[in-house]
């Protein structure tokens, strides 16, 4: 007994000494609940990701397996690398981007979107380790950050609505409203239901909200047969179908860089911002509100998108979510490592993400759309030359549906508009080179 006690007061100090419990003033009970409620309200990503790639032509099961296993390696590798309480799975909008854009406007096969999605975590690497992140971000101005974020909430949105069936196809007018009140076909019906009950749920600060919702439309579904309860655990599905299946066979087209680059775009902004707002909730900023260990944060999510491609899923990021956990308590990376051993334990509910039809994930691809475009309030609505590109690049990703197009025409308006204002002076230098290479896409590749 006395050993036993021995090896377990041997092992709480090893995770004081490491992770700076005392000094960060918490426990290894604390960062456990906060690792929970962190995985609570981010678990949705395991129903939500294979459901989105399965548009690519990727097998669910091995994309199931491939979003756990991204999630758990990566959020340990930010645990123990950065001591951070952010956990990692694949990013939403980054999904949706990789499917919708690059597989199905672009007509890229799923193999070389992952060759991508690995050369933009190279460059995130590189920009990491040589400071020019922090050179990009800067000069980037502040409202098209605003924009790219809100589009792409946007792109979710009119996604969500169109595989719910809420909208359709029109050749009048493009789109319309759907028989939502089709009892014989209630899949919209399902899906409102969903998305309100998530919202109501999040409003009640309900940590598994999204989880939740998902579940309770999926189970409504059933006697309607639009899902098909088949078990809740089972041995996981193989991981072969994409594992190690990157193909840079179209590396040096431009359409491959314009793909890359926005990829690489997203990523950074919506990494940017996740660390900042998740380490300001948790007071780990430094009296300058600088991030201490930046680098190392950084690193660990470049690693992440070169790792969630080698294993067959889009862009492995920070997610927000984890400012949930730091509510609970989280102060220091076991959070995120105990998130990660969640993640592990989830690989063998596949039958649950088996059973979540489209109408059921449609429901919190349309709740993050709420949440991502409440960045347009942050706009500078004041100044038109600024708030018009940003408007621009927000509405034109869904109505283009490409993410890629939005950014190109955001970045072109903005800089056309400031030069014939008279204020040329206020194009940065990246924003000028970047809309000449964007404008040499849409000639070269006209509808796209």
């Amino acid at each position: 007994m006395t050993d036993k006690w021995q090896h377990r007061a041997a092992g709480v100090k090893f995770l004081d000494d490491h992770f700076e419990l005392k000094k960060n003033g918490t426990n290894v009970r604390t960062e456990a609940i906060a690792a929970l409620t962190t995985f609570l309200t981010m678990v949705y990503i395991i129903f939500v990701n294979p459901t989105i790639l399965a548009n690519a032509r990727m097998d669910k099961g091995a994309v199931f397996v491939a979003t756990c296993l991204a999630a758990a390696t990566c959020s340990i590798v930010m645990g123990l690398y950065a001591n951070y309480p952010i956990a990692l799975a694949p990013g939403m909008g980054l999904n949706a981007f990789f499917a919708f854009t690059v597989v199905l406007t672009y007509k890229y096969t799923f193999q070389q979107a992952l060759a991508a999605v690995f050369l933009s975590g190279v460059l995130f690497f590189i920009l990491s380790v040589t400071g020019l992140r922090e050179y990009i971000i800067n000069t980037i101005p502040r409202n098209l950050k605003f924009a790219i974020g809100a589009g792409v909430g946007l792109f979710l949105g009119i996604i969500a609505l169109e595989n719910a069936g809420i909208v359709v196809d029109n050749p009048a007018t493009l789109v319309s409203l759907g028989n939502i009140f089709d009892l014989k076909a209630p899949a919209p019906l399902l899906c409102l239901f969903g998305f309100i009950l998530i919202v109501a749920l999040h409003a009640r600060k309900v940590h598994a909200a999204t989880l939740i919702g998902i579940l309770v439309v999926a189970l409504l579904g059933i006697p309607f047969g639009l899902s098909k309860f088949t078990g809740v655990i089972s041995m996981p599905p193989s991981l072969a179908p994409t594992f190690l299946q990157l193909d840079f066979s179209r590396v040096f087209e431009l359409s491959f860089l314009v793909v890359v680059f926005s990829i690489l775009m997203i990523d950074v902004f919506d990494n940017a911002g996740t660390l900042i707002a998740v380490t300001e909730k948790a007071g780990l900023l430094d009296k300058d509100g600088n991030l201490p260990r930046m680098k190392q944060a950084l690193i660990s999510d470049s690693f992440a998108a070169m790792f969630g491609s080698l294993i067959g899923t889009s862009t492995t990021t920070s997610y927000i979510e984890s400012a949930a956990g730091v509510e609970a308590g989280g102060r220091t990376g076991l959070t995120a490592v105990f998130v990660g051993i969640l993640f592990l334990l989830a690989l063998f509910f596949s039958p649950l993400a088996e059973m979540i039809p489209g109408y059921a994930s449609a429901a919190a691809l349309l709740f993050v759309a709420c949440v991502m475009a409440s960045l347009l309030a942050n706009l500078e609505w004041e100044d038109i030359t600024e708030a018009a590109p940003a408007v621009i690049a927000a509405i034109t990703m869904p109505l283009t549906y490409s993410i890629a197009t939005g950014i190109g025409l955001g970045f072109i308006t903005y800089a056309l508009i400031k030069l014939i204002a008279g204020r040329a002076k206020e194009i940065p230098l990246p924003v000028a080179a970047l809309a000449v290479i964007f404008a040499v896409k849409f000639a070269l590749t006209p509808g796209g």
